[in-house]
């Protein structure tokens, strides 16, 4: 018995052997196995490495302020340079203002809910949205949920798609990690979008799972900056939806019930500006233009920050000239410490050219803002990154005026009183492990 039993494996791999030793052309199967893997191998790196939008170099002159007519049209000039008058924006900190402002304007909708979010994950907060989004759906509201296959792909169940889907929910996923498409692998939609009834919408820094519950008041909840919105700029947050949704499944949501006709719902003037694939870079150029226009102060707030030659030039120019430059960042609570490890490479250049940099201590923050001289002010999905800039699909709110910029001004004070003032000699002292961790990534600086 224990003959035959080791006989069968041997007699199995010998066949094994002999076809992957049998000529097909020139080749073995195995020759032609191994070229075919070799390939797929390249189009995968080439298509994580090499597949990104066009970022320009850009390093403007301090030719006028933000408060200058010039500014806005300049700042958004590869995105839309006119601004959406006639806007009201109410921020929403952390996930205890955030999710039952949301919740609550799922359970109004009478009509369209068009839901995309980055993270959605199975959990309570899943859960409650899951829920909410499904009740809808039952009383006869069109629901469209569109996620991101690599955000949120393995952390949500499948018996939520489930659930979603035998709801009556309308579910795609943007870029499924399973399709055959590998120049689409690490291109995500990193994109929070809810707009109900085509004439309430929300976006911003939130992801949809359990970190993001509470108020910033313990190291499991994470701090965070979201945004209701409302009047004309609600179509632009639609139109974003409307683009992913039509690329996954071909249905165009032209109709009264996505785009009505929006009234003045405030005195704000805004612009939403998208990340897109195969286009050129636009939130890089606004950054850089605002950077270079400020006269005061710059203030930034953001979780992943690994800035570019570009953008340490333009900060520590804006120093030059008596700019008061802050940058915000986690502490020791951060959970992608990769990351961390690619932005602190730029900390040293930063800290000799005067900018101040400052490390938020009782949870991770995630907020990502940006206010220059208490008129110019930028909120939503991106960080300061390669990624943000060249890669993912993003969207982000600017505003210029300057109740809402002092506003934005007045949260970053506060946090900065949670913070830790960052200085030269903490980069001098850096342990050895964190300068490995610098230089391991620096190959992967752009994925980061």
């Amino acid at each position: 018995m224990k003959a035959a039993k080791s006989k069968t494996p041997t007699v199995a791999k010998t066949k094994r052997h002999e076809l992957l030793a049998k000529k097909w052309g020139r080749l073995s199967v195995r020759g032609w196995l191994e070229i075919v893997g070799f390939v797929l191998a390249a189009l995968c790196v080439y298509s994580i490495l090499f597949v990104r939008r066009h970022s320009v170099e850009y390093r403007p002159k301090h030719e006028f302020s933000v408060r200058d007519p010039a500014f806005f049209a300049s700042a958004h000039a590869a995105g839309d340079p006119v601004p959406i008058a006639g806007n009201k924006i109410t921020l929403l900190h952390n996930g205890d203002a955030a999710f039952p402002s949301m919740l609550e304007a799922i359970a109004a909708a009478r009509k369209t809910i068009n839901f995309e979010a980055y993270i959605l994950h199975s959990g309570k907060v899943g859960d409650q949205f899951i829920e909410a989004l499904v009740q809808r759906a039952k009383a006869g509201v069109q629901v469209r949920v569109m996620l991101d296959g690599v955000g949120s792909g393995s952390a949500l169940d499948s018996k939520d798609v489930s659930r979603l889907k035998d709801g009556g929910c309308k579910f795609a996923y943007y870029h499924p990690t399973r399709a055959l498409r590998l120049d689409r692998l690490n291109r995500r939609s990193h994109r929070r979008v809810l707009v109900i009834d085509g004439r309430v919408g929300f976006t911003g820094g939130i992801g949809f799972a359990d970190e993001w519950q509470g108020n910033a008041d313990a190291e499991n909840h994470w701090r965070e900056v979201h945004a209701k919105l409302e009047g004309p700029m609600v179509a632009k947050l639609q139109a974003a939806f409307q683009q992913h949704w039509l690329i996954e499944t071909n249905e165009v949501l032209a109709a009264p019930d996505h785009f009505p006709r929006l009234e003045p719902a405030g005195s704000l003037l805004t612009q939403v500006t998208n990340s897109t694939e195969f286009s050129v870079a636009a939130l890089p150029l606004i950054q850089a233009v605002a950077i270079a226009s400020a006269e005061k102060t710059i203030s930034i707030t953001n979780p992943y920050c690994t800035p570019t030659q570009d953008q340490v030039h333009l900060l520590t120019e804006a120093v030059k000239r008596g700019v008061e430059v802050r940058i915000l960042l986690p502490g020791k609570h951060n959970d992608q410490p990769w990351t961390k490890a690619a932005g602190r490479g730029s900390y040293g250049d930063l800290l000799k050219g005067g900018v101040k940099l400052f490390e938020y201590t009782p949870t991770m923050i995630h907020s990502k803002t940006m206010v220059i001289d208490g008129m110019f002010a930028m909120f939503g999905t991106s960080n300061l990154d390669a990624r943000s800039a060249t890669i993912n699909e993003e969207i982000d709110v600017s505003v210029i005026d300057e109740a809402f910029g002092n506003e934005m001004d007045a949260v970053f004070a506060r946090d900065l009183e949670l913070s830790r003032s960052y200085k030269l000699e903490d980069f001098k002292r850096r342990t050895l492990w964190e300068r490995f961790t610098e230089w391991i990534v620096l190959p992967f600086h752009s994925q980061l």
